[in-house]
């Protein structure tokens, strides 16, 4: 009884806005961002828990003028979205070409020399200042690229057919941009979708975060985003200055060696956590190859977010197809990929609210004891049904304290659960829907340790479902928005 009640004190003590449409800011009274004591997760410096909610929005500086980056920004900050990712050296071009005032933000293309004037709103610079600042006052973090990957990777004609970044330039540049930034909310993201393929490439890496990690200190997390279907650990789980694990498990809507990475990653010593820094898209080409898969769709996303959640992440990072490249043929902006609406229509998908309940519903639980345990749902006589392949695996998370348990439910199919996880004598059960972020009871039952089937409300092969499992003596709060 003792458990029960402190934990729903803890959780009492946390929880910011249940019930609420849309969710209360990043209150950042609460501290800076560092890692969890069992090193799972990202807290405040209180202990106050962080859910990682990000959105794509890698030519958010480089493309969008102020008037439009409040629009885009507010509109996240109303939905509950805790991180914006995006990049100073942008990825189209944002070397040569100028933002939208007209300027560059390197002078000669040489990242050891920013182009800064002085005064206020007359550079490159300033513009991103005005854009961090903004999204801070809204109570979201900046998840900063400093550079998109293939300035450091890839070959410039204008620079001798040689990447724009060395292992010199690269740490001035770091220290230029960790000295202007250190005391803004952000979260570094080196890497810029590329991977490692050469020991001066990763030096480059290690040596921008030095020159960040000069005036940030330990204040800051920094973290690196691959290429897709590859994760930070491969080249720096042991480094010191990764502070946690990023992914891209990428555009593709499988789950079998692709998204059970996330769950290798969560496995590897030592302990670091880990975030999906590139899902599948909303609105993107399954695999890019739309001719013959097609664009994904709300659903494909719901799966990706739970998961990654349920594989032991510490949060998960929202995009769509026309937003990360903020798409507006009337402004000039051509499309990457095939778009299939501008970045304003896109803001009200329904893929950006439903993984807003994704965070709602891990919050309405204890944090900091989540752990990935799929072994509590029974394997199925043909077990490509359940637990399933393909993009209709199930997933399981619970509480290593016992006191409640998830199982992701990506289609409508009966399963069963071992209940010997839960410890108390009852259970409170719940079927708590993704696509609304709502919950009904199922009912309280005596908890007999052995195997109990459900089934879902609805057989629909794309309507998904989440079982939460409750210890009825820890009188939880119905999960979701009511």
């Amino acid at each position: 009884m003792f458990r029960c009640i402190f934990l729903l004190f803890v959780l009492s003590f946390f929880q910011l806005g249940w019930g609420r449409e849309h969710e209360k800011p990043v209150d950042f009274t609460h501290g800076r961002l560092m890692i969890s004591e069992n090193h799972r997760f990202l807290m405040h410096e209180d202990h106050t828990p962080f859910f990682y909610l990000g959105d794509t929005a890698w030519e958010l500086f480089h493309r969008l003028n102020r008037e439009e980056a409040v629009e885009y920004l507010e509109d996240r900050a109303k939905k509950g979205f805790t991180v914006i990712q995006a990049v100073a050296l942008s990825e189209v071009d944002g070397y040569k070409v100028p933002n939208a005032y007209g300027h560059l933000p390197l002078c000669d293309y040489d990242p050891s020399r920013p182009c800064v004037k002085e005064g206020a709103d007359n550079d490159y610079w300033d513009h991103v200042d005005f854009i961090v600042d903004k999204a801070n006052e809204l109570g979201m973090f900046v998840g900063l690229l400093p550079t998109w990957g293939r300035y450091w990777h890839d070959n410039f004609s204008e620079n001798g057919n040689k990447p724009l970044f060395t292992v010199e330039n690269a740490e001035k540049y770091g220290e230029f941009i960790g000295q202007r930034y250190k005391d803004k909310y952000v979260i570094w993201i080196l890497g810029g979708d590329r991977n490692i393929q050469s020991e001066t490439q990763k030096n480059v890496i290690r040596a921008m975060a030095k020159g960040i990690r000069k005036w940030c200190g330990d204040r800051q997390l920094i973290s690196f985003h691959p290429t897709g279907q590859s994760g930070s650990s491969q080249w720096f789980h042991n480094d010191e200055w990764l502070d946690f694990n990023m992914r891209q498990n990428g555009h593709t809507v499988d789950y079998t060696d692709v998204y059970s990475k996330t769950l290798d990653d969560y496995n590897l010593l030592p302990v670091k956590p880990v975030v999906d820094g590139e899902p599948l898209y909303e609105d993107h080409p399954i695999s890019f190859n739309p001719q013959k898969l097609g664009h994904s769709v709300s659903a494909d996303i719901r799966r990706t977010m739970y998961w990654d959640l349920f594989n032991g992440a510490c949060g998960y990072t929202y995009g769509h197809h026309s937003i990360w490249q903020m798409y507006d043929t009337k402004k000039g902006r051509n499309p990457i990929n095939n778009p299939l609406m501008t970045w304003k229509e896109a803001l009200d998908q329904p893929g950006a609210s439903q993984v807003v309940y994704g965070k709602k519903l891990i919050e309405s639980r204890p944090f900091f004891s989540r752990i990935p345990d799929s072994s509590i749902i029974v394997t199925d006589k043909v077990a490509t049904s359940v637990p399933g392949e393909g993009r209709y695996r199930f997933v399981a998370t619970r509480d290593e304290e016992g006191t409640y348990a998830m199982i992701y439910v990506p289609v409508g199919r009966a399963f069963k659960v071992n209940l010997n996880v839960i410890k108390g004598e009852k259970i409170k059960a719940w079927w708590y829907n993704p696509r609304n972020g709502r919950a009904t009871k199922i009912g309280t039952f005596v908890n007999d340790k052995k195997e109990r089937e459900f089934a879902p409300p609805a057989k629909g092969e794309l309507l998904d479902w989440v079982l939460v499992l409750d210890d009825a003596e820890c009188r939880y709060p119905k999960p979701g928005l009511d």
